[in-house]
């Protein structure tokens, strides 16, 4: 039996990172159950839910086109820093104005809320390759998937939290109470990125003389030259891209499971329940090798679940499902996780980061405007089950593309076998 793997928690600066990263996933997963059940009450209309994406990933993807560059010829702690105070101050307007503390200006409360979600997109473009940055400074490579099980456990911890205690407290107080959990947990979020140790808060990677536009250039040519991580990014993006339901989850909630905004927190918080007993597992007793193969079945098996989803009529069916659904991408995200960490140089993590951010950008909340598009045209069930389907000829799509994605094996040191 493997030995219990707790050495990466002795480290001080890891363990800040970490709750950082907690703290402001529970608050982007609790704002998102806000956002979605106020519009979804507000309008009934699944196009609009799925506007709600499109309007954060729109300002995120041409963000992200530049954010990698300032990141690696900047402090990648002073740039997360920043991001983190954003964000607060941003969720904050929202407590204001959307949670009702304060008569809205100029029209009406739906364009704060859309306001608020484009700032965060611009935001997470910059927050993402800045902490990934950060995580390498911070963790040897012959911890990374340790740290990457770890770091997974924690979010996934957050998956569940958030959601779950917007939703009750949402169903319990109204947004005006609501609204402040969120904020609450960016401002911790952001004094303790504070505490890190002076190296990873002073670490900057050396000047280059290559311009703006040569730097950019220079990550994705590292990307399109690297058939390995191009394939795993992208069958990310494009599995989540058709198959992610979370979008639909406040019209499936409503008009399906009849149920309110408590139900909601659940389903959403139900795939965070999978996640975290799986990548606590991983935490514990760290993959020994990295096999791309098992990337393709878990990402089926996403796929798969999405379909069972669709499929259920009751809570507790869709439930078990989204647990299900969280279990399989899990494990995918450790392996991900790991291999970007590996394959990608020092000198390029904010870029490469930043280039990943965009795929991860386009299927989370273009997936979400997707869904609410052909939910808005052919229902939500239609849409749930279409988009499963879709996963899995991804998968065969990119098995097909890249053949070496069943062979690829590497051990825990980085080094193939």
């Amino acid at each position: 039996m493997p030995k219990l793997t707790y050495d990466i928690l002795k480290n001080r600066d890891f363990r800040f990172l970490l709750l950082t990263q907690m703290c402001t996933a529970m608050a982007l997963q609790a704002q998102a159950v806000i956002v979605g059940w106020q519009v979804w009450s507000l309008t009934h209309n699944m196009f609009l839910l799925g506007m709600v994406g499109l309007i954060e990933a729109v300002p995120a993807i041409i963000s992200a086109l530049f954010s990698g560059h300032v990141v690696d010829t900047n402090r990648p702690h002073r740039v997360y820093l920043l991001c983190l105070s954003v964000m607060a101050l941003n969720t904050i307007v929202l407590l204001v104005f959307a949670g009702g503390h304060m008569a809205v200006p100029f029209g009406d409360v739906l364009y704060w809320i859309f306001a608020g979600v484009f700032i965060s997109g611009i935001v997470r473009s910059f927050a993402m390759p800045s902490a990934f940055s950060l995580m390498a400074q911070i963790v040897p490579k012959e911890q990374m998937s340790g740290a990457a099980g770890w770091r997974s456990s924690a979010l996934q911890f957050s998956f569940v939290t958030g959601p779950a205690a917007a939703g009750l407290i949402y169903g319990g107080y109204g947004a005006g109470v609501a609204w402040m959990f969120p904020t609450a947990l960016l401002c911790v979020a952001t004094f303790t990125i504070m505490a890190l140790s002076e190296h990873p808060r002073r670490f900057k990677n050396p000047k280059r003389p290559e311009t703006a536009a040569q730097s950019i250039k220079a990550g994705w040519k590292f990307i399109l030259g690297n058939n390995v991580l191009l394939a795993v990014m992208a069958l990310d993006m494009f599995a989540v891209l058709l198959g992610g339901v979370v979008a639909l989850l406040p019209a499936f909630a409503d008009t399906v499971l009849k149920t309110g905004s408590e139900g909601l927190g659940l389903l959403r918080a139900s795939p965070a329940i999978g996640s975290i007993l799986t990548a606590l597992i991983l935490a514990l007793y760290p993959m020994k090798q990295i096999r791309t193969s098992l990337l393709l079945w878990m990402v089926a098996g996403f796929g798969v679940s999405m379909i069972c989803i669709g499929l259920s009529t009751t809570f507790i069916m869709a439930a078990f499902f989204l647990a299900v659904s969280g279990a399989f991408d899990s494990v995918s995200v450790v392996i991900r996780g790991t291999l970007m960490q590996w394959l990608t140089p020092d000198a390029m993590r904010g870029r490469i980061s930043a280039v990943n951010s965009m795929f991860i950008i386009s299927s989370n909340e273009i997936g979400t405007f997707r869904a609410g598009v052909m939910g808005s045209l052919m229902g939500v069930v239609p849409s749930i089950l279409l988009g499963g389907v879709g996963t899995l000829v991804v998968v065969a799509a990119t098995l097909f593309l890249c053949p070496q994605l069943k062979t690829i094996v590497i051990n825990a040191d980085g080094k193939k076998p």
